[in-house]
């Protein structure tokens, strides 16, 4: 009577390859040990509850990267290309997100180096967002700079498109990075105020707008410490600033070899429609610009550590 000798196949939980199954191989070695939880991690934002009874924390801290945690082991992902959702990879899994009826999915799976299948499927129920009815413009300005951090109120009416002029008052470098600081000066006879964020777009050389480049906002930008929007007060001829942030290195992922050239700026300020411009040249990758709020210096003291 023949007798047969199962076959044994191991796989690591996270981040290696599916081991060959043969029914001579030798005994299996000890399993790896869990990766430790990286010591900066941030904090989990959303827990997903998996069809095997298990549940996955997640953190985003930033749009680029995602942080998952799985039974004991933390992740660092960064972002890639998806036609719909969201996705993100490192050289062993994948996450991958879609919404449906307000429930957003997750599925942790191998890459397909790594053998491809499945690993778990996660689903939670997303917050309900209520929109707001739509409201006057100017009154939502003037609202929001009641409501400004610390308690300060403007002591000037909002300022006017009409009544500034925009200027280039320097920038920074750094790891791919950059930043533009645009001086936004009062032209007219009456101090007014600035609260919140431009609405920045951006042209080419013909004065046609770039809509594949969007504008967020952001607290601070890349190179200095976050900065709430506050009342920027200005008298006659004095000036705010904002910076504008891009990045220099093409999206390769997304199939990018070159990043689109921009020659001008148009901004509007809260409460108003009249656009403002500057001559100002930009190549932002990956789509993307982020506009800091107003403030009252051109290089702000950056932050104390605590």
């Amino acid at each position: 009577m023949s007798i047969f000798k199962p076959a044994v196949c191991a796989a690591a939980l996270l981040g290696i390859g599916l081991s060959a199954c043969d029914q001579d191989a030798e005994p299996v070695p000890p399993p790896v040990e869990p990766v430790p939880p990286i010591a900066d991690a941030a904090p989990v934002t959303a827990r997903y509850v998996c069809d095997s009874g298990l549940t996955i924390g997640a953190a985003y801290p930033d749009p680029e990267s995602a942080q998952v945690t799985w039974r004991d082991q933390v992740r660092v992902l960064r972002s890639a290309p998806i036609p719909s959702g969201a996705r993100y990879i490192d050289e062993g899994v994948e996450w991958t997100l879609s919404t449906r009826d307000n429930i957003e999915t997750g599925v942790l799976t191998r890459v397909a180096s790594a053998g491809g299948e499945v690993l778990e499927t996660c689903r939670r129920t997303l917050p309900v967002v209520v929109t707001a009815p739509p409201v006057d413009e100017a009154a939502a300005a003037a609202k929001a700079a009641q409501a400004a951090p610390g308690g300060v109120l403007p002591s000037s009416p909002p300022c006017k498109g009409g009544q500034l002029a925009l200027s280039s008052d320097g920038g920074d470098a750094g790891a791919g990075n950059r930043v533009a600081i645009i001086g936004v000066r009062n032209t007219g006879t009456q101090a007014c105020s600035l609260t919140g964020y431009p609405a920045v777009t951006v042209q080419d050389r013909q004065n046609r707008t770039l809509s594949a480049i969007r504008s967020e906002t952001t607290p601070g930008s890349y190179m200095r410490a976050g900065q709430a929007p506050a009342p920027v007060n200005l008298a006659p001829n004095a000036k705010a600033f904002f910076d504008i942030a891009w990045n220099v290195v093409p999206n390769e992922g997304q199939g990018q070899t070159t990043c689109p050239s921009v020659t001008r700026i148009r901004a509007t300020v809260p409460g108003d429609n009249t656009a403002v411009t500057l001559a100002q040249t930009l190549t932002p990758c990956g789509g993307r610009i982020r506009i800091s709020p107003f403030r009252a210096e051109a290089e702000p003291e950056p932050a104390s550590a605590e």
